[in-house]
């Protein structure tokens, strides 16, 4: 059954409120759950009016694709108003040393402890337990290598922390010199990869990113034959 013209204007208003009922990015999926009626391409076109909307009206806010789903965020302009009324009760942000690791993650996923510790030259079990604790990181297998060690991947939480929409977000490694020391304007509320962080310093500087879902070793050179 196909929805009728001034249904569909009210499904825009119901879109709306569920929007900001959640506190997590609706993917297209979960919002026919709630609206059947509405078909994916509905749904975009839904998300594209209500943002001219707010733009025509001046609004505060916007929708932005993010994770797989869609959010509300507050315009880059007021994000220090918003953040001082939120000083008291922000979450708990990274430490330097879990931004240092999960970067590497990020950049270089699959990747096993091994090939973390080679990298950063320190233990990393406790970064490691505090990412996935935080659900930032996953594993997604084991490494074809001696010991059969596990495999770390980020998550979709991780994209949603980062304000990402996928993993092609990711600035490529040749530009992170000149993003270190710009302002993130798109996503002021969230911790943010590059800042902070020397990553040339992380074995990241001139290697390109691996492809996800390719096999590493353990790090180790074949004992000589």
């Amino acid at each position: 059954m196909e929805a009728s013209t001034e249904d569909k204007k009210v499904f825009v208003n119901i879109l709306e409120a569920l929007l900001f009922s959640s506190d997590t990015p609706l993917s297209i999926s979960r919002i026919r759950e709630v609206i059947p009626l509405l078909t994916p391409k509905e749904i975009t076109t839904a998300v594209q009016t209500l943002n001219e909307n707010y733009r025509n009206t001046a609004r505060t806010f916007e929708i932005r694709e993010i994770a797989g789903g869609y959010q509300i965020f507050t315009l880059p302009e007021y994000a220090d108003y918003v953040e001082r009324l939120n000083q008291n009760r922000q979450k708990s942000r990274l430490s330097q040393k879990a931004l240092e690791t999960l970067a590497i993650i990020a950049y270089k996923q699959p990747i096993t402890k091994h090939e973390l510790e080679e990298i950063r030259g320190v233990n990393v079990d406790g970064v490691i337990r505090t990412l996935l604790s935080r659900n930032l990181i996953t594993i997604s297998g084991r490494a074809k290598a001696p010991g059969s060690p596990f495999l770390y991947i980020t998550t979709k939480k991780f994209l949603e922390y980062f304000g990402l929409r996928s993993l092609e977000d990711l600035p490529k490694l040749k530009e992170i010199d000149e993003l270190i020391d710009i302002e993130d304007e798109r996503f002021p509320h969230h911790d943010t990869i590059l800042k902070e962080i020397e990553l040339d310093e992380l074995g990241l500087q001139s290697e390109d990113k691996k492809p996800a879902g390719e096999e590493i070793s353990d790090g180790k050179e074949p004992d000589p034959a």
